[in-house]
């Protein structure tokens, strides 16, 4: 689940940090980046989680309406589709979620107010009404009625990121990337696989936490390299006022283009060309890719990199 550019972004901050502390250990950055990447993982789960708690407070819901002292006909025979949901049941009996859960605690406990309202919004769509007007939804209407409500109230909700900002530091530049993970996720969702269906791992393969770690080592170890090749191609701009955001980037990126073999160096350059445009000043982007390209050029010509 954890991407090369959710991983890139994390070394950038790692990095900035590690300029910032007069206290250098290069164990706790380590620690701290691969804390940090735990995090956006627990996010993936953290939203996940937020599904089956809409669901509970529905549930909730429902319950208070048949315990009231006069109930109506509507009070005692609500829509039961939310409750019977045979993806949500799968959900919250998953095994790897639940294990999840036990090994790393999380509630939405605190939020009571933002569940009720996220559920009014729900219920009062087209979507959900849709949706209770199926007189008996297959396991592909569940499903699906998750995929939409996920997608058009949850997935770049304002109100939602200004609420994960507060819970952690390091989900407010992960929210839009683990929310398309959980789309994903809901997916590919079978109802053959019950409560075994896989979820995504924290990292594709060992190849991805080796690539974090290695990439965060290099960039600090030979920060005197990349810092000269940068220093030689901003010869007409004052070292000192190059925004320290941009040089961070490029020190990176200049890691990732020596260290790894296997990253076509276009590939490289675009990513951090767009982390430029959304981690600096407007005119980042622009300026990066000069100087990036120029260093590429040289070290070409000078066979000091031997791929594309």
């Amino acid at each position: 689940m954890i991407n090369r550019n959710l991983i890139r972004i994390r070394i950038i901050q790692i990095v900035y940090s590690w300029y910032q502390n007069t206290n250098k250990d290069l164990r706790n950055a380590e620690k701290e980046l691969l804390s940090g990447l735990q995090k956006s993982y627990d996010l993936y789960f953290y939203l996940l989680l937020l599904m089956v708690e809409l669901t509970r407070a529905y549930e909730n819901r429902v319950e208070m309406k048949r315990n009231k002292y006069l109930p109506s006909a509507e009070d005692l025979h609500p829509n039961t589709h939310l409750l019977d949901n045979k993806f949500m049941l799968q959900l919250r009996e998953n095994k790897q979620f639940q294990k999840q859960l036990n090994e790393r605690p999380m509630v939405w406990d605190a939020y009571e107010s933002f569940i009720k309202n996220l559920l009014d919004t729900i219920l009062a769509s087209d979507t959900y009404r849709e949706y209770a007007e199926i007189v008996s939804p297959t396991y592909e209407d569940d499903r699906t009625f998750w995929r939409k409500a996920f997608k058009q109230f949850i997935y770049t909700n304002e109100e939602l990121d200004d609420l994960l900002e507060d819970e952690c530091i390091y989900w407010n530049d992960d929210v839009e990337i683990v929310q398309t993970f959980v789309l994903k996720t809901i997916k590919k969702f079978s109802e053959g696989k019950g409560a075994n269906q896989p979820l995504l791992p924290m990292f594709k393969d060992e190849e991805d936490r080796e690539y974090a770690l290695k990439l965060l080592h290099d960039t600090i170890l030979n920060e005197k390299r990349y810092r000269e090749l940068i220093d030689k191609h901003t010869d007409k701009w004052d070292f000192e006022r190059i925004a320290f955001m941009d040089l961070i980037i490029m020190q990176v990126a200049l890691s990732e283009i020596f260290t790894f073999e296997s990253i076509p160096t276009s590939v490289s350059l675009n990513e951090y060309i767009e982390i430029a445009k959304s981690y600096s000043t407007p005119k980042s982007g622009t300026f990066i890719n000069g100087i990036l390209d120029a260093i590429v050029q040289e070290i070409k010509e000078e066979n000091r990199i031997f791929k594309n």
